[in-house]
């Protein structure tokens, strides 16, 4: 097998990538620190077309060179908003008919692959920050509590990866690229 080449991949202008739908995916990232972490939400937002990333709280914003080195330019292509409060965020995306999914380990939860996104609604999905996870205010405050489960000897996963997994199932079970 030959590697593709860069040429063979025929990506998208960020024209291109703009004018694309989008999967009915909105990455709420609440209070996270690294910059790096954002970076990467950004760039995995852009492969699987998610329509938005909302940055709250101290999470920081683009322009940044510490941003621009893991998203690759991705934070030109995928849309963002900021917001300094996630709660706010939150109520206004329900307002506008979005589920809101946080990702979290919490009593109750589902576990990711058990939960079946419809492709008649629009889902949110919140990741918190990188120590103390999602805010349990924010938590409180969401639809459904989704978990990945694992079975090793750490209890969690990279935000950034955590966010990559969720965004890969909702991808696939919305119908990906062909949607």
């Amino acid at each position: 097998m030959e590697k593709k080449t860069i040429w063979d991949l025929q990506r998208d202008s960020v024209d291109q990538y703009k004018a694309k739908g989008k999967l009915p995916i909105i990455v709420v990232l609440d209070n996270i620190r690294s910059l790096n972490n954002v970076g990467s939400m950004f760039r995995t937002s852009d492969a699987f077309l998610v329509e938005k990333i909302m940055l709250c709280g101290i999470t920081a914003t683009p322009p940044s060179p510490e941003i621009h080195k893991t998203a690759l330019g991705a934070e030109d292509s995928v849309v963002w908003e900021y917001h300094k409060s996630t709660l706010d965020c939150i109520n206004t995306l329900q307002e506008q008919g979005y589920t809101v999914c946080c990702l979290e380990q919490v009593k109750g939860s589902v576990e990711l692959q058990q939960f079946k996104p419809q492709p008649t609604r629009k889902y949110a999905i919140v990741c918190g920050n990188e120590v103390n996870g999602v805010d349990q205010e924010v938590v409180n405050c969401c639809d459904v509590c989704l978990e990945i489960p694992q079975c090793g000897t750490k209890h969690s996963l990279n935000v950034s990866v955590s966010v990559g997994l969720a965004i890969w199932h909702f991808f696939t079970a919305l119908g990906g690229c062909q949607q």
